[in-house]
């Protein structure tokens, strides 16, 4: 059955399915343009009014700027020192935790956008039942922004996150000017496909749990993996139901992009398998989907931290030194098996105090994070009714 097009002259302009309404200006339309008419405005958005469109957000795929990373140095690790010590005894215990983390320097990714090595184990794909290709048109880009647009797709497709697509879906880009009105963030507009595609069903953490009784320990490392949902590849099916259009073309995701609706629950069930063991690669390494036909793991095995963690934040903490080295060397072990990278930059290693999902932890409790206070006081007062939804929604 051939693709429908979205705006095409046989197609109802009624909502979609799953198309949340926007709250956004866009521009309209009396009449739906045909193939080979002028093409569509694109939504140019300025950053600032991203606080308005707080349910889009999860739905739009950033296309990101990719760099290489800088070489990871030792000295780039933001490690701490134990307290109480004599200087040379705690000297030596801040050498023994970086010489933990550097012996798995393979798994340490420097500053920049790089692309990490794809997870073992997992795949992203996506579930749309026996609903009909729908190829919506492209959006015109202003001439200011092209050549960026063509650069950012040029950066994807060296880095093998992106390739050219001849599939009969297609969403449709979306241009966010940043707030200096020249750079800007590029996005594919998911809603279609997500109002389309088959819920996962998996139990994402509650935060409040993940930050019970964190003051019982001494130490902390608050360790972030890099590039998060990029290390999982995408199934075909999934390739050719992400394509996304461009005026230079019609591409492909490789690597899971943010967006998706499945997406968050995909990389937290990795996340939770990697750090409790349910389930094991074959020995031959032949296992494409070990939650497809993976082999149970042994009973008996404790899990590597004793608590879970939210999706690409990690939290370790240690009653004693001691502890959190241990801990820290079973992390990198299982980073090591499933091949999980961590960001040098986004990270801290044996620390006192550390910030966690938008608080200040420490032996003392749990504190709001200085930064967040500041922003809050900035705030004006709400006085229409979308202020103070936004208000709310800030504080979330």
């Amino acid at each position: 059955m051939p693709p429908a097009v979205a705006g095409s002259a046989t197609m109802k302009q009624s909502p979609e399915p799953g198309l949340a309404k926007p709250k956004l200006d866009e521009p309209k339309h009396d009449e739906p343009k045909l193939d080979g008419q002028e093409e569509d405005d694109a939504v140019l958005i300025h950053e600032g009014s991203d606080l308005f469109a707080e349910d889009l957000e999860s739905e739009m795929a950033v296309l990101p700027d990719l760099s290489l990373a800088a070489e990871v140095k030792k000295e780039d690790l933001k490690v701490g020192m134990p307290t109480g010590l004599p200087p040379e005894e705690a000297a030596r215990q801040e050498t023994r935790l970086r010489q933990i983390i550097w012996k798995r320097r393979k798994w340490l990714i420097g500053k920049g956008n790089a692309l990490p090595p794809a997870a073992l184990g997992v795949v992203c794909d996506i579930d749309v039942g026996d609903a009909t290709p729908v190829a919506q048109r492209v959006r015109k880009i202003p001439p200011l922004f092209r050549e960026k647009v063509a650069d950012l797709i040029k950066g994807l497709l060296s880095a093998r996150m992106i390739q050219k697509s001849k599939s009969p879906w297609a969403s449709p880009i979306v241009v966010i000017i940043k707030k200096n009105g020249v750079d800007i963030r590029l996005c594919i507009d998911y809603r279609l496909i997500n109002g389309l595609t088959q819920l996962m069903v998996y139990p994402m953490p509650l935060v409040n749990d993940l930050l019970e009784d964190l003051d019982k320990y001494l130490w902390y490392c608050s360790l972030d993996m890099a590039s998060c949902f990029w290390v999982v590849p995408m199934t075909d099916r999934a390739r050719l139901i992400s394509a996304f259009i461009t005026p230079m073309g019609l591409f492909e995701w490789l690597r899971m992009p943010f967006g998706l609706c499945n997406a968050p629950q995909i990389y937290q069930r990795l996340i939770d398998n990697a750090l409790y063991g349910f389930l094991k690669l074959s020995p031959d390494d032949s296992t494409l989907d070990v939650f497809e036909n993976g082999e149970p793991a042994k009973p008996g095995i404790h899990s590597v931290l004793g608590r879970r963690s939210y999706i690409d934040d990690i939290l370790i903490g240690g009653t004693s030194w001691d502890d959190l080295c241990e801990k820290v060397e079973r992390l990198l072990d299982v980073c090591e098996q499933w091949h999980l990278s961590i960001s040098v930059e986004k990270s801290e290693w044996g620390m006192s105090k550390v910030d966690y999902l938008g608080h200040r932890v420490s032996g003392l409790g749990l504190e709001a994070k200085p930064k967040n206070l500041e922003s809050l006081t900035a705030l004006e007062f709400p006085r229409t009714l979308k202020g103070l939804q936004s208000f709310l929604g800030c504080t979330r």
